[in-house]
């Protein structure tokens, strides 16, 4: 079963957001639920989801300012606290009290962030091309703060191809996939980036956290960690200190790939699968 329902819900602040649910909302327990990297939206999950979706509901949601989810007039509300709040109203929403994160940089920081504020509702938690110190963000925050217009979806892949040229796809149709999940087509004929730039602006302003004591908290959890071998956001030192502060962290390194894996790799799929494995036999 590959084909996914789509459905919205209202934040605590009017916005509504979407959400995408694949599989059986009555399979048991856990369900997946899939958080995208910063910029990014549910259409990254789809691949992952659909391989997963005949064992466990997967929930893909869009953060607000995001894909199919309302922009925010005020750009300070792009916050995590925001973002926890808008995740626990669809865990609410939805039932479901207890999942196992699957998050991609972003969602790998919100997924730590849920086990200290949902601490029952969060089962294991997948950590893809992140970690506790965050790295080389700098020239992607350079690239997606300003809207880059494509004329067709050639280009747009072809654009995609040249700025993130170690991202794990293997043919010209993954490459306008992945700029399917990027662009959008707007009013003007043109494609837009597929998220509010000013999203950014937060960031831009917010001074470094020490996310260690959060990691840290994860000990009583299962954790997989992904990492692309060509990262740039996620180092070999940082990467090998997780496995230091976690006795029971399950890492994976994905060869030639930067970030961030896109979790379909064979090698992921089969982490991810022996991962659930493990859960849900408890």
């Amino acid at each position: 079963m590959n084909a996914y329902r789509e459905r919205r819900y209202t934040a605590q602040d009017g916005l509504s957001l979407y959400y995408r649910v694949y599989g059986h909302e009555h399979s048991g327990s856990p369900a997946i639920l899939c958080l995208p990297g910063l910029t990014r939206n549910s259409k990254d999950f789809h691949g992952v989801a659909s391989h997963f979706c005949d064992r466990y509901v997967v929930y893909c949601p869009d953060y607000r300012g995001r894909g199919q989810s309302d922009y925010d007039a005020n750009a300070e509300n792009y916050a995590p606290s925001t973002y926890l709040n808008d995740l626990r109203h669809l865990l609410v929403l939805n039932g479901l009290h207890r999942v196992v994160v699957i998050g991609t940089s972003l969602g790998g920081l919100l997924g730590m962030a849920m086990s200290v504020a949902m601490p029952t509702a969060v089962a294991g938690l997948v950590m893809n091309d992140i970690g506790p110190n965050v790295e080389g963000l700098s020239s992607i925050i350079d690239y997606v703060r300003v809207d880059r217009p494509q004329t067709n979806w050639a280009d747009a892949a072809a654009e995609l191809r040249l700025r993130f040229p170690d991202l794990s796809l293997q043919n010209e149709c993954d490459w306008i996939d992945a700029a399917k999940a990027t662009w959008r087509e707007g009013a003007d004929g043109l494609l837009h980036f597929d998220w509010d730039v000013a999203l950014i602006k937060p960031i831009l302003r917010q001074s470094p956290i020490d996310l260690w004591p959060l990691f840290s908290a994860l000990r009583r959890l299962p954790v997989l960690a992904v990492r692309g071998e060509k990262s740039k956001v996620i180092s070999q030192i940082t990467f090998d200190k997780m496995a230091g502060a976690h006795p029971d962290l399950q890492q994976v390194t994905v060869a030639n790939v930067g970030h961030a894996p896109s979790l379909r790799e064979p090698m992921c799929l089969d982490a991810l699968g022996n991962f659930m494995d493990r859960i849900s036999s408890g």
